[in-house]
């Protein structure tokens, strides 16, 4: 399923930057497609024995979640890399690149939070509406950030 997704992923940003004339290269839709099967890669490795193959029977996983500091180093550093190549490969006003990097900082702090706050154990529904608030809020808030001190195109201008 993860093949298909990213497939899906790679389609839809091909179809949606194509009818709206959007400037990006011909590698873009491929580099969409590895990043979504990067997901599941990287979940292989954190899980424990609960991601299924088939059917929910063949379940794999290496299971980094039991071991907290590893595991949250990883996570850190995946993060800075990714916001490392963000700042290199795009060209953007001092004011959206210290947006950026906050929005990092802010991240990191949440997962110092989710990694070392205890808490009671959530039911399933808690904590699918939670990823979907949080990653919802995320995604508006990096939407936001991409929009600071881009020049509008104003009528006849």
């Amino acid at each position: 399923m993860a093949i298909t997704w990213s497939i899906f992923a790679a389609l839809l940003y091909w179809v949606v930057c194509s009818r709206h004339g959007c400037l990006y290269s011909r590698s873009a839709p491929w580099v969409i497609a590895l990043a979504v099967f990067s997901h599941w890669i990287l979940d292989l490795v954190a899980h424990p024995r609960d991601l299924a193959i088939y059917d929910n029977k063949w379940k794999v996983g290496f299971g980094l979640w039991n071991y907290r500091d590893p595991e949250f180093a990883l996570e850190i550093a995946l993060l800075a890399v990714g916001i490392a190549l963000y700042l290199v490969r795009n060209a953007m006003p001092a004011v959206r690149r210290g947006a950026v990097i906050a929005f990092g900082i802010v991240l990191v702090i949440v997962q110092i939070g989710d990694t070392n706050v205890p808490r009671t154990p959530l039911t399933d529904k808690a904590t699918v509406i939670g990823v979907w608030v949080f990653y919802t809020l995320f995604v508006l808030v990096a939407f936001a950030v991409e929009k600071i001190g881009s020049r509008r195109k104003i009528n006849g201008s």
